[in-house]
């Protein structure tokens, strides 16, 4: 049986050695970390069979992912969607990946204030 379990992508300052962290809320300690946003997924993915498999080599159960379907359906102006496709192929990543860590840095700007 296959799960797939929330994460949350965000960038690493300067100071945290700078890059992508990922983090699973429902996976204790499973994070890993990338020099893009898709490196971090990628090597996130890897961290979550890791941890599954040490849950089946000492007998424990692994938690239940939280169901959320991880995506909504938002309009924005036809200017705001220009820039963000414009910044997305600057920094060459999708648009989706953009704006998740957009979303990302400004809830981690928001904690630490």
């Amino acid at each position: 049986m296959r799960r797939e379990y929330p994460f949350i992508v965000r960038p690493l300052s300067k100071e945290e050695g700078e890059g992508y962290l990922i983090e699973y809320p429902d996976l204790p300690g499973c994070i890993s970390d990338g020099k893009t946003p898709e490196e971090a997924i990628a090597n996130g993915r890897d961290a979550v069979k890791s941890y599954l498999a040490s849950c089946r080599k000492y007998g424990d159960k692994a938690p239940k992912a939280v169901s959320s379907s991880g995506q909504w359906r938002q309009r924005v102006p036809k200017s705001l969607h220009s820039r963000l496709t414009q910044r997305a192929q600057q920094e060459g990543v999708s648009l989706n990946t953009l704006v998740t860590a957009m979303i990302a840095e400004g809830l981690g700007k928001r904690q630490a204030g």
